[in-house]
């Protein structure tokens, strides 16, 4: 009885033959492929999120035959998994707040199904961003403790030396801790191309500005085993089957990462 006057006042319904407990209304979202998890939680604390009509409470468990309403469309299962390759053009937004009042990624490649980014590159940065209707990939995909890559193509203000790459490689202090040692390699006068395992906010940038330096241009290249390679400016594709293999065997740890 106290488990079922839990349940009705969360708003849970089972319906005949369902588990008792239902599953999280986060995890339901991201199996939607409405967003992350951690999305979805900030959305239902931000009071976006209804269930049979009510403001949804963060933690709270849901049934498939409940009405499930976020950001005002309505949640209806699953859909087909869907995971691009997007060359974000400089001055596009990853984020649907209009604090900027810039154009966001998801408006700008007008995608017939409902997906979202992995993650961000900022406003002037551009290159490949993965765009999914898959929770968890996102999930798994950003989890810093995985440490998986991501390869970068920097131009920078003033000539680059070997004593900017080293200190670039071995860890910059930014943002009250240091960095992850990373792999750099010079590439011009001006630029170098860099690996990170981690994704601290501007990371790159940030970094540079440590070190005196400034960046005028940078451009992700590649995340995990996923290139950006001849993708124009403004273009996306769909991951191909065995790049989508290949994904999934890095993610569960039975891949290695790509050489560079």
């Amino acid at each position: 009885m106290a488990e079922r006057n839990r349940q009705d006042k969360e708003g849970a319904r089972p319906a005949a033959g369902s588990p008792v407990k239902g599953i999280r209304l986060n995890k339901y979202l991201s199996e939607a492929g409405v967003c992350s998890r951690r999305e979805a939680d900030r959305r239902i604390a931000a009071g976006e999120v209804f269930v049979d009509g009510k403001r949804a409470s963060t933690g709270m468990r849901v049934f498939p035959s409940q009405e499930i309403v976020c950001g005002g469309r309505r949640v209806t299962g699953g859909e087909r998994p869907v995971l691009l390759a997007v060359n974000k053009p400089r001055g596009i937004v990853c984020t649907t707040s209009d604090k900027d009042r810039a154009e966001n990624i998801v408006d700008f490649i007008k995608f017939p199904s409902r997906i979202y980014p992995v993650g961000r590159l900022d406003k002037e940065s551009e290159g490949l961003l993965l765009m999914t209707n898959q929770g968890g990939l996102s999930d798994q995909i950003l989890r810093a403790r995985n440490g998986h890559e991501k390869e970068y193509e920097v131009t920078v203000s003033r000539p680059v030396n070997d004593a900017f790459i080293r200190r670039m490689a071995g860890g910059v202090p930014i943002l009250g801790t240091v960095t992850r040692p990373c792999y750099v390699e010079k590439t011009g006068e001006r630029s170098f191309r860099i690996t990170l395992t981690q994704g601290m906010n501007r990371q790159i940038r940030r970094m540079c500005e440590a070190l005196g330096f400034e960046v005028t241009a940078l451009k992700r290249v590649r995340i995990m085993n996923i290139r950006l390679a001849g993708l124009k400016t403004g273009e996306y594709r769909e991951v191909t089957k065995e790049e989508w293999e290949e994904l999934s065997r890095l993610l569960n740890g039975n891949g290695r990462q790509p050489a560079r």
